[in-house]
């Protein structure tokens, strides 16, 4: 099994200049290492999932008109991620109150500017059980 991603896990976007994180989590009452586990739903721009610093992709509309403005030089823009759906792939046989809980190898889609969100580091290191 791999290993489950806790509140505080480090994210990182394909189009983003800087790393985000995992702020928040639905689930208050099932913990790894101390800290709220995650589950697939929790997706929450803004609330759960920070900003990754400077987007820089051309199909982010506000990359693409400051790169049009500045005469096709690349104009990266504050980042502000759009999520699109639940995090995938997901492990069906690890529930949280009936959700799947989120995995480090999960990954998340910006409908803004099209990034791939992925987890650099889960926030805890294993589960004892």
């Amino acid at each position: 099994m791999g290993i489950m991603v806790v509140q505080g896990a480090a994210l990182q976007c394909s189009f983003g200049m800087a790393p985000g994180n995992l702020c928040g989590t639905g689930n208050m009452t099932c913990l790894a290492d101390g800290k709220p586990m995650a589950t697939i739903q929790d997706v929450a721009a803004g609330s759960q999932i920070t900003p990754f610093g400077m987007c820089q992709s051309l199909a982010n509309p506000q990359v693409a008109a400051a790169t049009a403005a500045a005469l096709g030089v690349l104009t990266p823009q504050p980042c502000m991620p759009v999520t699109a759906g639940t995090w995938i792939p997901m492990k069906p046989g690890v529930l949280i109150g009936g959700v799947p809980c989120l995995m480090q190898d999960s990954q998340l889609i910006c409908s803004n500017g099209m990034g791939i969100i992925t987890i650099c580091a889960p926030g805890q290191a294993c589960v004892n059980g």
